[in-house]
């Protein structure tokens, strides 16, 4: 009997690991809709615009996130997780830190993008949007420092620069860079962290 119960145990296990990735892609699946529809539409954007998108029902949006806060909290969260994690891949296959630091960067401004989309909601008195701030930093900080770290290890930057300075920096030249179709925020970008070379 006992056996036949840790099979059973081990069969509901094989059965349910692959809906929960399958979940967990799907959920990733309405994200990135819902963020591309931000970007170009707003956040008041119909929810039918990012069901579309996703290649889903309206049902199936609400389902996943109830209220447009909930989703707009979820796409924040989801833009931070996803620039967070490619940075250590990005260091792990560039040709040189420094390379990596550039192409996170360049990440990181498509993520300012979306979150500028985000900034009339994100300041409303919704208290789901109080963390998100210190959330950003939690997880962008550590990163942005170990890619800095890497490039100062291997000689290729000068050494008199912070991850928040870096950031905040790179955030200050993308404000605007939304309704003004004549600045060109990323070449102005790319222009900071090729002055961070450190003088041969």
């Amino acid at each position: 009997m006992a056996d036949a119960v840790n099979n059973s145990d081990r069969d509901t296990g094989h059965a349910t690991r692959p809906k929960r990735a399958d979940a967990r892609r799907n959920a990733e699946t309405l994200l990135d809709a819902a963020a591309a529809i931000f970007v170009k539409s707003g956040v008041e954007a119909p929810v039918r615009d990012i069901a579309a998108k996703a290649g889903v029902g309206t049902a199936t949006i609400y389902r996943h996130f109830p209220t447009r806060a909930d989703l707009i909290i979820a796409v924040y969260r989801h833009q931070v997780d996803a620039c967070a994690e490619a940075g250590p891949a990005l260091l792990a296959t560039s040709p040189t830190p420094h390379i990596a630091l550039g192409r996170w960067v360049d990440l990181f401004v498509d993520f300012l993008v979306t979150k500028h989309g985000l900034a009339a909601a994100l300041q409303t008195d919704n208290p789901g949007f109080e963390t998100l701030h210190d959330y950003f930093l939690d997880r962008l900080l550590p990163v942005c420092t170990q890619l800095l770290d890497a490039a100062t290890a291997s000689g290729e930057i000068r050494p008199d620069l912070n991850a928040y300075q870096l950031m905040r920096g790179v955030g200050n030249l993308c404000i605007g860079a939304d309704n003004d179709p004549r600045y060109d925020a990323r070449h102005l970008v790319e222009l900071l962290v090729a002055g961070l070379r450190r003088p041969r």
